[in-house]
C-alpha cells in the first residue's frame, strides 16, 4: 500500500501526475472541489488556506532583511545547527538542483542556500531568506504546511496551493527543541520532481532528528518554555525565570537551576506579573488580585512579603510590582502560536486552563480570553483532529460549538455520534434545571403550580450556551 505521506507513489509517472495534479488544483480553486489524486494531508491545507483567503496567485511579503535579519539569524537557536544542516543537505543539493532552506516557527525563511543559478530562480518566487512563507501567507507549500502541522510533510507540484510554485517540489520536517518538544523550524529542501522520492521525506527526517540531537549536546541546561517561539521584533534572549501555570492550580517557577511550586495566591500573583511584564502598581493588582474590592493593602503587602519569604532575591520587585528578571509564561508561548496561525503547535501545549481553580479577576479575564482565542482557532482551522482533541479534553466535553463543528466536518458515516452529542448538549443547556430540596423536607410543588418543572432560574445564572466548562477544583 502507498504511504499517504508520499508525495508520489511508488510506479507513478511524474509527468501524467503533475497534469492530474494540475486538473485538481483548477477544480479546488474554481469551485471548492477536491478530487484524485490529491493527498488527504494536501486537502486539508487546501481548505485551510481557502478559508485563509490565501490566493492561488498570491507572493510572498518580505518581513525582514538587513541588519534585522542578520541579528534575528545570530540569536535563533538554529543557527547553531547550520553546520549541521549545511554538512548534511549541502551534499544532497550538490547537484545545482536543490536548495537547502530553513525556516522559523512561524514560516519566516531564515536561510536559503544552494547553486546561484537556483538561486536565482527561488529568488523569482519570494523564496529568500526574509520572506514568510506560512501556509496562511503563501498557502501548501513544504516549510510552511510542516509547521503548520508539527510534521514532516513533502510538497509536488501543484500540490502547492500557490501557482507560482507549481514548477517546483519540496521537503522539509520540523525541527523542536529536545528538552520542552517546542517548535523552533523546520528544515527544507527544494528543488525539481526528484524530490518526489520516498527517500527524500526520509532524508529531511533523519536531518531533523540529526539536529535535535546536537542541539541537546550543545545545550545541556534545559531552556525555559517558549524561550525561542518569539516573532521577530520580541526580546530573544533567554528569561532567566519561567512560569508553568496552564492546566494546573500551582504554577511552577524554574530558573536559576531551581524549581518552586508556587501557593495558589502566588501563582496568581506571578501569573499576573508575568502578563504585565511593565509592571502594576498595588492599586492594580489588588484589582486583579482580589474578588472583595474592599481588601484592605495590607493584605497584598504581607502576600508579597511571603513571596520574597519564598523566592528571596527572584521575587517580585515593588514600586511598581513586576518581575525581578525576564520571565516567560507558557501562555504567552501558546498565545504566540495561535497569534501565528500555529494552531496546531497551539493546542499541542495546551494542557488545560490557565490556573483553572482560581477566581481572582485578573486571572479569570485571562484564562477566558486564551480559552476563547483557542477554541475560534480550532473551529475556524476545521480539522477533524484538533475538533476532535478539543472535545475530548476535560474543558472542552461540553463545548457545543466546537461538537457542531466536528459534527460538520465529519463524513457522514462518521456523523452520527458526533450529531448525538450536539443534540443531548443542546438539551442539558435549554431544560430548566431542577431544584434539590432542603435537606429533611420533601420535594413539593411550588405555590400556585401544578406540580410541573420548578421555574428555570434567570439567564445571567445558566452556564452560557455553547462555552467549554472546565471542572475546577473545589477551593481549600
Amino acid at each position: 500500500m502507498d504511504d499517504p505521506s508520499v508525495a508520489l507513489p511508488g510506479g507513478a509517472d511524474p509527468a501524467e501526475r503533475t497534469r492530474e495534479l494540475r486538473r485538481a488544483h483548477a477544480a479546488f480553486t474554481q469551485d471548492g472541489r477536491v478530487e484524485a489524486p490529491v493527498r488527504a494531508v494536501i486537502a486539508r491545507s487546501w481548505r485551510r488556506c481557502a478559508r485563509a483567503r490565501v490566493s492561488p496567485e498570491c507572493m510572498p511579503r518580505l518581513e525582514l532583511a538587513g541588519a534585522e535579519l542578520r541579528s534575528y539569524r545570530e540569536q535563533h537557536p538554529l543557527a547553531r545547527v547550520l553546520p549541521l544542516f549545511r554538512d548534511l543537505v549541502g551534499a544532497f543539493a550538490s547537484d545545482g538542483a536543490h536548495l537547502l532552506a530553513v525556516c522559523d516557527a512561524r514560516g519566516s525563511l531564515l536561510w536559503v542556500e544552494g547553486e546561484p543559478a537556483t538561486m536565482r530562480r527561488a529568488e523569482g518566487l519570494g523564496f529568500v531568506p526574509g520572506a514568510r512563507w506560512a501556509e496562511t501567507a503563501m498557502g501548501t507549500n513544504a516549510p510552511g504546511t510542516a509547521v503548520a502541522l508539527g510534521e514532516p510533510v513533502q510538497v509536488f507540484g501543484a500540490e502547492h496551493f500557490s501557482r507560482r510554485v507549481h514548477p517546483w517540489t519540496c521537503a522539509a520536517a520540523p525541527v523542536r527543541d529536545p528538552r520542552t518538544g517546542r517548535l523552533l523550524g523546520a528544515v527544507d529542501v527544494t528543488g525539481g520532481d526528484w524530490l518526489a522520492h520516498p527517500h527524500s521525506l526520509a532524508f529531511v527526517r533523519a536531518v531533523a532528528c540529526a539536529a535535535e540531537a546536537r542541539l541537546a549536546l550543545l545545550d545541556p541546561a534545559p531552556p525555559a518554555p517558549g524561550d525561542f517561539l518569539k516573532a521577530p521584533g520580541d526580546c530573544l534572549t533567554a528569561p532567566a525565570e519561567c512560569l508553568t501555570a496552564l492546566g494546573r492550580d500551582e504554577a511552577l517557577l524554574t530558573g536559576g537551576g531551581r524549581e518552586v511550586r508556587l501557593g495558589r495566591r502566588h501563582s496568581e500573583i506571578m501569573a499576573l506579573l508575568a502578563h504585565h511584564p511593565e509592571g502594576l502598581s498595588g492599586e492594580e493588582l489588588a484589582i486583579a488580585l482580589y474578588e472583595d474590592e474592599s481588601v484592605s493593602p495590607v493584605t497584598l503587602r504581607a502576600e508579597m512579603s511571603r513571596l520574597r519569604g519564598l523566592l528571596g532575591s527572584r521575587a517580585p520587585l515593588s514600586r511598581p510590582y513586576r518581575t525581578a528578571a525576564p520571565m516567560e509564561a507558557d501562555f504567552t508561548a501558546v498565545t504566540r502560536h495561535l497569534a501565528s496561525g500555529a494552531v496546531s503547535a497551539a493546542l499541542a501545549r495546551y494542557p488545560g486552563p490557565l490556573l483553572p481553580a482560581s477566581t481572582a479577576p485578573g486571572v479569570v479575564r485571562l484564562r477566558r480570553r486564551i480559552e476563547e482565542q483557542a477554541r475560534a482557532a480550532v473551529i475556524a482551522r476545521a480539522d477533524p483532529g484538533l475538533l476532535t482533541d478539543w472535545v475530548c479534553s476535560p474543558w472542552g466535553a461540553e463545548d457545543l460549538d466546537v461538537w457542531r463543528a466536528l459534527a460538520g466536518v465529519l463524513p457522514a458515516a462518521g456523523r452520527t455520534a458526533a450529531l448525538a452529542r450536539v443534540r443531548a448538549i443542546d438539551a442539558e443547556l435549554t431544560a430548566p434545571p431542577r431544584e434539590a430540596p432542603a435537606p429533611g423536607r420533601a420535594r413539593t410543588a411550588p405555590e400556585g403550580s401544578t406540580g410541573g418543572a420548578p421555574t428555570p432560574p434567570p439567564a445571567a445564572a445558566r452556564a452560557p450556551r455553547g462555552r467549554a466548562t472546565y471542572r475546577q477544583p473545589a477551593r481549600p
